[in-house]
């Protein structure tokens, strides 16, 4: 299926690791939009469309987790993958997440993951999201 309609809002305070991640996924035909600093992506949100939200955990002022939660306030049904170079988070990390990756993660499955968070609209289910420690 056909992700160039796809637009993810990639929000990570490091510069490097979003213009890398950011560039490999456009190519992937994902349409990016980035941030740098959790709240800034907080204050964009209202102001641009996007279908899937991709966060890295450890970022100054908000984690990845509580960035997710405050998305999923304002817009409940837009999947949220969080990153992280913890092969395992706490679940209580994990509340407002469809998706963790971390250390260790392929990029053919993250791509995979984020594209059936999107075409499986308009309801996400919780129970069928991919959790990384389950796919070790």
């Amino acid at each position: 299926m056909n992700n160039a309609m796809t637009t993810v809002f990639y929000v990570d305070d490091n510069a490097r690791s979003r213009r890398l991640l950011g560039s490999v996924l456009a190519e992937c035909g994902f349409e990016m939009i980035t941030a740098g600093d959790p709240i800034e992506a907080l204050c964009r949100c209202p102001t641009i469309c996007f279908d899937l939200a991709l966060l890295d955990y450890q970022m100054p002022s908000l984690t990845g987790s509580q960035l997710a939660l405050e998305i999923k306030l304002l817009m409940p049904d837009v999947p949220i993958v969080l990153l992280s170079g913890y092969a395992v988070l706490p679940p209580t990390e994990l509340v407002f997440v469809d998706a963790h990756f971390g250390h260790g993660t392929h990029l053919d499955d993250l791509v995979d993951t984020m594209r059936r968070l999107t075409n499986s609209k308009p309801k996400i289910s919780r129970t069928s999201a991919t959790s990384w420690s389950h796919s070790t």
